[in-house]
């Protein structure tokens, strides 16, 4: 395909799992960029505060700003973004771990492909 057949957009898929360490750290800090946020109405800040302090994936959704991912890349522009947090139960070491939902068993990490310890390339297959 040449490059002017191609899309200039592109969607990037992130998944990360996070081990919360300190759900009083998280809940603060997100009850403290609630009480900045300024464009929030009194009664979204009352339900978002509520739903920060009952739920620690409520709190991160709220930290997290896709923004913060790509603001500083050259050349790109966020067009859209949404995401979404929940709880999970996580056992890296179960068989049946997959963290990606679709059930194929590749979880989409790096590998280290070429045995150094280090981060190598995925080979992705060739479109058609």
């Amino acid at each position: 395909m040449s490059t002017a057949e191609t899309s200039r957009y592109v969607r990037l898929k992130v998944e990360l799992v996070l081990d919360i360490t300190d759900s009083g750290a998280l809940t603060g800090a997100a009850l403290d960029r609630i009480g900045r946020d300024a464009f929030m109405s009194d009664e979204e800040r009352a339900h978002t505060e509520s739903a920060v302090r009952e739920d620690g994936a409520e709190a991160l959704a709220y930290l997290v700003d896709p923004f913060d991912l790509v603001g500083e890349v050259p050349g790109v522009e966020l067009a859209q973004a949404s995401w979404s947090s929940e709880p999970v139960d996580f056992d890296p070491d179960a068989p049946d771990w997959d963290d990606d939902g679709d059930g194929d068993g590749d979880d989409g990490v790096v590998d280290d492909v070429d045995g150094d310890g280090g981060a190598g390339a995925k080979s992705l297959p060739e479109s058609p």
